[in-house]
């Protein structure tokens, strides 16, 4: 790592990131109230640009008083600051919320009739646009293509959500919620640093170039599969054997994916929480069996693999199809263990046996004890299991389980170690990509 890089690896965001938030002239408008909300309670410096149908829908006024900032649609407002050119200009990321058929036709093609669509052609930032509208004009092929187009200039068009509509209406076209944008959004910003000299390739570069126009970072493109939470193994219909693992950091590493550009199979152990907005596979598991199962099967394709879940080690031999009583004259039960598979090391060999093109990515939950400390114990258990990258947490008193915030030593194949300083889960996790994103670049070299 070089000495100037900051945090143990995790791109700086702004201390108060500049966000334009555009807002179509559609129903879902009252929506983007909310977004906004989200914004500056989290400290964003935010500018709303409202398209004149859209002050129709939410006026003026609600724009400015939950921002703090004049508000304008027309581009001869406040001529002498130039702010048609420098909004777009002056952005840290755009966001688009709701993006009617209209604006992204205007959009797509180019034009600058208004304040927003001048923005736009200005931006040299990430854009996101979050489309709401009925069915039939989002499936309608201009739609199509002109989403193609804001695609493959490197804008990120979010999928609508599916659901009711206006009036008795029901499909896709629906805005996403506002709080799926905005962790949506917060991750692009974070991954907008991370650029690596395989997203610009001879005529794409003179592209951008010509565009005036920075495409959103997409250094995960391809298929990446993740694993998260912790396995059960059934001792009775009501007892298991099981581990902390909550989920919180394989999630929050399948959000960075879909941010950054991968197309996301996640598989989760016994996890409660709501699937990253994004992700395109998901799948739902209990047990070690279970696990080792998934995965097998969905890593084919893949070019990363990230074993974030933690598997239990053993399971009992038997399982009693009662509940196992307890009472004066019944003795505690001794309980036959049994190893289960080891999930990473199949994953290795799997790759190994068809020579695929896959980073291998490990989690080590370990303490120090007599025979060792924590970071020996994790260098013998990269060995062991024969992975590109081991992202190892002290767990002593059981610290990180269930936590926002985490703190980890990556450790690599290659003898390499790097200390990933205490952030939240997704700041790591953008700290793992780095790592991946990074291989992939010197294999490809």
């Amino acid at each position: 790592m070089a000495e100037d890089e900051p945090h143990g690896g995790v791109k700086p965001v702004p201390d108060r990131p500049r966000v334009v938030l555009g807002v179509g002239g559609g129903i879902a408008a009252y929506k983007a109230c909310e977004l906004l909300r989200l914004f500056t309670e989290t400290g964003h410096d935010v500018t709303v640009v409202p398209t004149a149908a859209a002050l129709r829908f939410v006026g003026a006024a609600t724009w400015e008083a939950l921002s703090g900032k004049p508000v304008s649609s027309d581009v001869f407002a406040n001529v002498p600051e130039v702010q048609h050119v420098r909004l777009g200009r002056d952005a840290d990321l755009v966001v688009v919320a709701p993006a009617t058929a209209d604006l992204l036709a205007k959009a797509a093609h180019g034009h600058a009739d208004d304040l927003l669509t001048s923005a736009l052609l200005t931006a040299t930032c990430p854009v996101i646009f979050a489309p709401a509208m009925h069915t039939e004009m989002w499936e309608h092929p201009a739609t199509r293509n002109n989403v193609q187009t804001l695609r493959s200039r490197g804008s990120i068009v979010m999928e609508p959500a599916s659901g009711r509509l206006t009036g008795t209406d029901t499909g896709i076209g629906r805005l996403p919620e506002p709080a799926q944008i905005f962790e949506f959004t917060s991750n692009v910003l974070r991954s907008a640093a991370v650029r690596t000299s395989s997203d610009c390739e001879g005529d794409h570069c003179a592209a951008e170039a010509s565009w005036g126009f920075t495409p959103v970072v997409s250094d995960l493109r391809g298929r990446v599969v993740i694993s998260a939470g912790g396995t059960r193994e059934p001792l009775d219909p009501v007892r298991f054997l099981g581990n902390k693992s909550s989920g919180k950091q394989g999630f929050a590493l399948a959000a960075a994916a879909v941010a950054r550009g991968a197309d996301v199979c996640l598989i989760a152990a016994n996890v409660s929480l709501a699937t990253p907005y994004g992700v395109a596979e998901r799948y739902d598991v209990a047990t070690t069996a279970q696990l080792h199962d998934a995965m097998m099967i969905n890593v084919s394709g893949a070019r990363a693999v990230i074993m974030a879940a933690a598997p239990v080690d053993f399971r009992p031999a038997t399982v009693m199809d009662h509940k196992i009583k307890k009472g004066p004259d019944r003795p505690a039960p001794s309980i036959d263990l049994v190893e289960n598979p080891d999930i990473l090391v199949e994953l290795v060999a799997n790759r190994e046996r068809q020579a695929l093109e896959q980073v291998l990515v490990g989690f080590a939950a370990e303490t120090g004890d007599d025979e060792g400390t924590v970071l020996g114990h994790a260098r013998a258990k990269l060995a062991r299991k024969g992975c590109d990258l081991l992202v190892v947490n002290d767990v002593s008193g059981g610290a990180v389980f269930g936590s926002d915030d985490n703190h980890a030593v990556l450790l690599g194949r290659d003898g390499s170690e790097r200390a990933l300083d205490p952030s939240s889960k997704i700041d790591l996790a953008h700290a793992i990509w780095d790592a991946v994103s990074a291989l992939w670049s010197s294999r490809t070299r």
